[in-house]
């Protein structure tokens, strides 16, 4: 579903921009062809750029350190350069040139179960997904559906993929998870008590606490992500406090949606901060894949060649 939403969109936006241009162009106008032809096609870039100003305004006493302007600056770029990719190209039109990989030789080899966020479908992994493939490494990416639905909805597809991955490694997998699919993780944690079946959680720009952006939003998953929401208190005071050890929280001070900082964290988990990167431009952070790649190798036994 969330495929088709995101390429009618994409088409749209190019029909758009395409109409415009012939239209002014035609009448004689090419400077205002081109400049409206640019709005259509980059005025993402704007929006994004108001999402970083409420960044810098919010952050208020927050641990963190506070990102500088330049920092901003850079993290806006990424996010500019990383959002069309995502949202108008993998998610559009490349969600299925990865498919789940769950080869005979996986076997005693640990696997990963990736979990993607809020208007987001598993093509956001596709590079993590073919450099894991040519690694020999099993994987199972999901689709979290109805996009729009309750993340209670959610763990049902998780315990589904984890299942796989079990049957096919016989090793509990290392989950990773961006954005909401962290809280769709701890979902799934607290409905199957799944702890000893998940060897490490790595979330990446979680709101693990809400984030402020989300009192903009009226969705029901989007309700249950702002800050200090019923649902939030409600899932943390069914959650033993040492589950969060199995967490590797990264987060960013420039994180352009989840925000203050600190609602990316959780007490007692390892919480890793991510200097100038943005919420969708963290996917693709070396240090974050490294992190995976390490608990990956943690008891796990070499494939045959």
């Amino acid at each position: 579903m969330l495929a088709r939403l995101q390429q009618i969109t994409t088409l749209a936006l190019l029909g758009a921009a395409a109409v415009w241009a012939g239209y002014f162009g035609a009448a004689g106008q090419p400077v205002v062809a081109a400049l409206g032809a640019l709005l259509i096609l980059l005025g993402y870039a704007l929006f994004l750029g108001a999402e970083f100003i409420l960044v810098a305004g919010v952050h208020g006493h927050d641990p963190a350190p506070r990102a500088s302007a330049r920092q901003l600056l850079r993290a806006w770029w990424g996010e500019v350069w990383s959002a069309p990719r995502v949202f108008c190209w993998r998610q559009p039109f490349r969600s299925q040139a990865e498919p789940d990989h769950l080869g005979a030789f996986g076997r005693g080899r640990r696997g990963v179960v990736f979990v993607h966020g809020f208007v987001c479908n598993r093509g956001l992994w596709n590079p993590w997904m073919a450099a894991l493939r040519a690694d020999r490494v099993p994987f199972v990416a999901v689709n979290l559906e109805p996009v729009f639905g309750s993340i209670d909805g959610y763990p049902d597809t998780i315990e589904r993929a984890v299942q796989q991955v079990e049957a096919a490694t016989g090793l509990a997998p290392v989950i990773v998870a961006h954005s909401m699919g962290g809280l769709a993780v701890r979902a799934w944690l607290d409905v199957f008590a799944a702890d000893p079946r998940v060897h490490r959680v790595v979330t990446i720009g979680t709101p693990h606490h809400g984030t402020w952006l989300a009192r903009f939003a009226f969705l029901k998953n989007t309700q249950q992500m702002r800050l200090g929401s019923t649902w939030l208190r409600q899932l943390a005071s069914r959650e033993p406090p040492a589950r969060y050890a199995r967490f590797t929280c990264f987060y960013s001070h420039c994180d352009n949606i989840v925000f203050p900082p600190r609602t990316g964290t959780l007490h007692g988990a390892n919480n890793r901060h991510v200097v100038g990167m943005a919420h969708v431009h963290m996917v693709s952070a070396a240090g974050v894949y490294d992190e995976v790649r390490r608990w990956l190798a943690e008891g796990a036994t070499p494939p045959s060649a």
